[in-house]
């Protein structure tokens, strides 16, 4: 599909959440690309109803109702490309996340070589490791097999040896992995990627083409012991992804017709979304954050280096389920703005893991939602930081300073206030330095992703015509001293001459005016070698704009600290929700 303006292409993007399916339009304005108008419905892919294609028919239809404008026939068939009447849409993009995830088996030669190489890879999609599978295992050839064929893997992944390197080793591992396929049901094969010495590309193929339900090969993500290069396997494992996914659910074939095959996995497209903003914008190190029931993905972009993380164990739905795998109960409570008995909590935690379609009724459940949010985001959050190469890490397992934080996912875009949306972002990433918050109210960064795949022009147009929502820009120091202790003075200069000045202690929350649009010179000078982005101790100044929320400094401390007692702790947290705006 041309990406060029003289054409001026509508496009439909459609992204296919647990919870959600959302379609976007985009058309040419005054000759430039814009969101024109986004339907949703609820996603089906359960109960009664399994069919993702209902969905998205539905989620059209709402969009078609909205903007008076018809994009299907009579028999709720799309129309593509655009008719001489004026109905249809030129073009279709996807993006999934949908569906459990993906059961995947690690195979590499050498655990802190290939193996780290190739888990690296699977954080960025939504998988669950079942096992690994390396030359210093300790178990018998027979209790491998056995452990592949009980687990029945959908996917294994496969990496191993540097390019020309020795064989042998390698061999003798993937000879394991094929006898334990060749052993399971036809049906039940698994699929399988080899990113690995490209010597046995071959050798695999003879090996394991009949075997596997489908085979890829890719570049080695380990050439040598020094590099690592993960982009092109990741490439090829967001089809694979897409492939397993169509043979769980055989109506995905119809929206690859209809999209010309540009069907991706929602993290990826948000992970190819955050690279371009990276690269191409202002800002230069970037973080997306998308909060969604199937999982919480991160995708950290310096430059042209990614970094992207799912974690479907921390998703608002049905994996809340096993959330205190990794958590408790009081860890959860303790971001509540009101007393609660612990039952409440976990009883609420189980029933949004079965309806995780279910909105939030009283005050009491939206609190529980957003502490349920804050939790896992910060448990992601957290597992981020030590993914990330030691050359971005922050001593105290902070993370690295982000000049621009896109944070999307229902729990955000549905909170009731401004306020409510940055203090849960600020409480579960705890950014330090200086940062612009922005939320995706849309989510969508990654339909803009999908759409970069046949126009080029248009996810830079619509990002540059506002579809992103300015929330704040956060000054978070960093620093050592006692709670109450002065650690910063900032002083904030408007347009039209008039200053603010401000002694913020260790331990407070404080928001300096600003008008919505408006633009100010902030002047900040650190006390107590306190760290506020520009090294320890030193002082600067920024220009800042204004928001509904004005500028804010989080001088609470990093990382985040809580008073152990219940009541100390309601306490502080109705301060901080009423000092933003409740």
């Amino acid at each position: 599909m041309p990406a060029s303006l003289v054409d001026g292409n509508s496009l439909l993007a459609v992204d296919i959440g647990a919870v959600t399916t959302r379609a976007a339009y985009f058309d040419v304005v005054e000759g430039q690309y814009r969101l024109i108008g986004m339907g949703q419905c609820p996603t089906t892919n359960d109960g009664g109803v399994r069919n993702l294609v209902l969905g998205v028919q539905l989620a059209v239809e709402n969009l078609q109702n909205l903007l008076g404008k018809q994009f299907m026939d009579e028999e709720g068939r799309l129309l593509i490309p655009s008719q001489p009447d004026g109905a249809g849409v030129d073009g279709m993009v996807a993006t999934l996340s949908a569906g459990a995830p993906i059961k995947t088996l690690l195979v590499g030669l050498l655990p802190e070589v290939s193996l780290k190489s190739i888990e690296k890879l699977v954080h960025a999609s939504y998988a669950r490791v079942l096992d690994t599978i390396s030359l210093n295992d300790s178990r018998r050839l027979d209790e491998q097999v056995n452990a592949v064929i009980r687990q029945s893997p959908e996917l294994i992944l496969i990496a191993g040896g540097v390019d020309g390197g020795a064989t042998h080793s390698i061999n003798s591992i993937i000879e394991t992995i094929g006898l334990a396929a060749y052993l399971m049901p036809d049906g039940q094969r698994p699929a399988m990627l080899y990113a690995g010495n490209r010597a046995l590309a071959g050798g695999i193929r003879a090996t394991l083409g009949k075997i596997a339900s489908e085979l890829v090969i890719c570049p080695n993500v380990r050439p040598s012991l020094d590099v690592e290069d993960l982009a092109p396997a990741q490439r090829e494992l967001a089809k694979l992804t897409i492939n397993i996914r169509q043979r769980q659910m055989p109506e995905i074939e119809e929206l690859r017709v209809l999209t010309g095959g540009v069907v991706l996995p929602t993290a990826y497209a948000q992970g190819r979304m955050t690279r371009f903003l990276s690269v191409d914008g202002e800002n230069k190190h970037i973080l997306s954050v998308d909060v969604g029931a199937s999982a919480v993905s991160m995708a950290a972009a310096f430059g042209e280096s990614l970094y992207l993380n799912v974690f479907p164990q921390f998703g608002l739905g049905e994996p809340l389920a096993g959330l205190l795998k990794y958590t408790t109960l009081d860890e959860v409570a303790r971001w509540l703005p009101v007393e609660m008995p612990l039952e409440s909590v976990r009883d609420f935690l189980y029933q949004k893991s079965l309806y995780p379609q279910h909105l939030p009724a009283t005050h009491e459940e939206l609190f529980l939602e957003q502490a349920i949010a804050r939790q896992n985001l910060l448990l992601a959050a957290q597992a981020m930081t030590q993914r990330l190469p030691g050359r971005y890490r922050r001593t105290g397992s902070l993370f690295p300073n982000f000049e621009l934080i896109l944070a999307s996912g229902s729990v955000l875009t549905n909170a009731p206030t401004l306020g409510q949306k940055l203090l849960l972002l600020l409480d579960a990433l705890q950014p330090a330095g200086i940062t612009t918050l922005a939320i995706d109210q849309n989510n969508l960064l990654p339909m803009l992703g999908a759409a970069a795949e046949v126009n080029s022009l248009l996810p830079v147009q619509v990002i540059a015509s506002g579809a992103l929502a300015y929330l704040a820009t956060v000054i978070s120091p960093v620093s050592n001293s006692a709670y109450g202790t002065p650690i910063v003075r900032a002083k904030l200069i408007r347009e039209d001459g008039t200053t603010l000045t401000s002694e913020v202690n260790m331990g407070n929350l404080q928001i300096l005016p600003l008008e919505n649009g408006q633009t100010a010179r902030l002047e900040l000078r650190p006390l107590r070698n306190a760290d506020v982005g520009l090294g320890p101790g030193r002082a600067g100044a920024l220009d800042v704009i204004g928001s509904s929320l004005g500028v804010v400094i989080d001088a609470r401390g990093r990382p985040l600290r809580l008073p152990s007692d219940a009541g100390g702790r309601v306490k502080l947290l109705k301060k901080w929700l009423k000092t933003v705006g409740g």
